[in-house]
């Protein structure tokens, strides 16, 4: 079903070959697209969004509990942040989401 194709990156313009084998595992994790970069090129993206492997974290109230959680992203104004305790209980369905907090 599925054969060897042949794409070209985006950033390199390079081509680069779309296994069988990869076409099948996007197949099975449910991914519709193609990649877009060969697999250098994908391996410098990755490298970039990663820098030099730090995070930064934010502090924020837990929408759930109300301690402070410390978080790898900027939060928002109109979506709850759960602290790491929180957030597995709301992944495991035992409390719901809350809503977007006061003034969103």
């Amino acid at each position: 079903m599925f054969e060897d194709r042949t794409l070209t990156c985006r950033d390199c313009g390079e081509g680069f070959i779309f296994s069988a084998g990869e076409q099948r595992f996007f197949a099975e994790k449910g991914l519709t697209n193609e990649p877009q970069r060969c697999p250098d090129c994908r391996a410098a993206a990755k490298q970039a969004r990663i820098g030099n492997g730090t995070r930064h974290y934010h502090a924020a109230v837990c929408g759930a509990c109300g301690n402070q959680a410390m978080v790898p992203f900027a939060p928002r104004s109109d979506r709850p942040v759960y602290c790491s305790s929180c957030f597995d209980k709301v992944r495991a369905g035992l409390i719901q989401p809350g809503p977007a907090p006061a003034g969103a």
